[in-house]
C-alpha cells in the first residue's frame, strides 16, 4: 500500500557544520570568536567534527537546530515521537479541529490481508460515525446551556462546537492521520536516529526517521556520515532482540 509519509526539512541552522566546528574549536583556543570563525576553511570544518566524533565531544553539536514538517502520519507514531523530550513540537489539535471525515494510517501488514483490511475499514468508518453522532449531541447540548447563560445563537454554536470535539475525540482510534512540526537540535537528533531507525523500531516511526535522516544528510553530511541505528559503528545494543539482519542494515544506511 503506498504510503501518506511526507516529510519536509523546513529550515536548519545555517552553515551547520562550520558553527560546529567553531563551538568546539573555542574550547581549545585563545582567539576572539570572530577569528576563529573566519579561519574555519570547508576542509578544516570536515578534519575537526571527524576527530570532534572519535573523541566523543558531543556538547558543539548541541548548537545547531534542524526542523521538519511531517505529514501523513497516525497519532500512533506522534505518541512516540514525543517521548523525546529534547525537542519542540506544535501538532495538529484535535480539540480545536473537527475530525470529520477523518484519514487514517492502515499498516500495511493489515493492508496485505483482505478480510484484516476490510475489517479495519469497518471499524474507521464505525468510529467515525460514533464521533460525528456524539458532535452533534454534544454540540446541541452545550449550545443550548450557552443560550440559556445569554449567548446569541451565532457564538453559542461556535463555543458549542469547540466543546463538543473535546469530548469526542475520544472515540478517535490511534490511526487516526496528523501533522506535526518538529525541532531537535543535532545530538538529539542522532540519538532519534539511533533508537528508531533501527529494525526493532516500530514501522512508522522508522521510516519517518530514514525520511528525516535523508533530508539532513546533504546538509551537514560530516555531521551525519555515519548516522542510523546504533548497529553502524559497533554490536547491536538490542541483546537477545537482535534483529537478525545486521549486515543489510549496514547495506542499507551505507546507501543512504
Amino acid at each position: 500500500m503506498e504510503s501518506k509519509l511526507n516529510v519536509i526539512l523546513l529550515s536548519h541552522t545555517p552553515d551547520p557544520e562550520k558553527v560546529v566546528a567553531s563551538a568546539a574549536k573555542l574550547c581549545y583556543s585563545a582567539s576572539d570568536i570572530q577569528s576563529l570563525t573566519e579561519k574555519q576553511t570547508p576542509e578544516k570544518v570536515q578534519s575537526f567534527l571527524e576527530r570532534l566524533s572519535n573523541y566523543g565531544h558531543m556538547s558543539p553539536v548541541e548548537h545547531i537546530s534542524f526542523t521538519f514538517g511531517i505529514e501523513g502520519i497516525s497519532r500512533s507514531l506522534t505518541h512516540q515521537l514525543v517521548r523525546h523530550r529534547l525537542a519542540s513540537y506544535s501538532q495538529k489539535s484535535q480539540r480545536y479541529v473537527a475530525e470529520g471525515q477523518f484519514d487514517y494510517i492502515v499498516p500495511p501488514a493489515i493492508a496485505d490481508i483482505p478480510e484484516a483490511k476490510a475489517l479495519y475499514i469497518q471499524t474507521m468508518e464505525a468510529e467515525q460515525k460514533a464521533y460525528d453522532k456524539l458532535v452533534e449531541r454534544l454540540t446541541e447540548s452545550h449550545k443550548s446551556k450557552l443560550m440559556k447563560q445569554g449567548k446569541s445563537e451565532k457564538d453559542a454554536l461556535a463555543a458549542a462546537q469547540k466543546r463538543a470535539f473535546e469530548d469526542a475525540r475520544y472515540v478517535l482510534p490511534n490511526a487516526c492521520e496528523t501533522k506535526i512540526i518538529v525541532t531537535m537540535n543535532a545530538r538529539e537528533l542522532l540519538h532519534f536516529f539511533n533508537l528508531r531507525c533501527c529494525n526493532r523500531a516500530q514501522w512508522e516511526i522508522r521510516a519517518c526517521a530514514t525520511q528525516m535522516l535523508k533530508l539532513v544528510k546533504p546538509v551537514a553530511p560530516t555531521l551525519f556520515a555515519s548516522a542510523g541505528p546504533s548497529c553502524l559503528e559497533g554490536p547491536c545494543p538490542e541483546g537477545a532482540m537482535y534483529c537478525g539482519d545486521i549486515k543489510g542494515v549496514r547495506e542499507t544506511f551505507k546507501k543512504l
